[in-house]
């Protein structure tokens, strides 16, 4: 039930957050295209996480997935709450992110420690998250990781 409330709370706030918070353009790229990159590459991996979920690109908000693929992170409700915990361990900060971090800490409080786990590897990490990966596609993943140490 409380993964439903909180699909319902991110689908109800989706919209006006892509009209009115996010500034970047669009990326006018799909999936079927992504999956054309070097096997190793970030926009190959991309369009894989995307087909393996099920998922299509959400205009404004390609990013978020490109996380999910360099931390690894899947798609169950708390571990997208654990992955606004890496992201506020990596330095970012945003209304949104802290509005998800308190509903899923109300909402999974025996999953604490794993959030806590997660902030703690987004601050191991060198901070990545402000970057344009739209520019990186081409990049290998693993040098992506190897990086920013994510």
């Amino acid at each position: 039930m409380r993964d439903y409330l909180i699909e319902k709370l991110y689908k109800c706030s989706k919209k006006p957050y892509q009209k009115y918070f996010k500034k970047n353009e669009p990326w006018n790229i799909d999936k079927n295209t992504l999956m054309d990159y070097p096997e190793e590459s970030l926009g190959f991996g991309l369009g894989n996480f995307l087909y393996k979920n099920h998922f299509d690109i959400q205009e404004k908000l390609e990013d978020h997935d490109i996380i999910h693929v360099l931390t690894n992170t899947g798609v169950s409700v708390y571990e997208e709450i654990g992955m606004q915990y890496y992201l506020l361990g990596n330095g970012k900060k945003s209304l949104y992110l802290f509005m998800v971090i308190a509903t899923g800490t109300i909402f999974y409080p025996k999953r604490i420690n794993y959030f806590i786990q997660q902030f703690k590897r987004g601050k191991k990490a060198n901070a990545f998250h402000y970057l344009d990966f739209s520019k990186m596609l081409f990049m290998p993943i693993k040098t992506i990781q190897q990086t920013f140490k994510i």
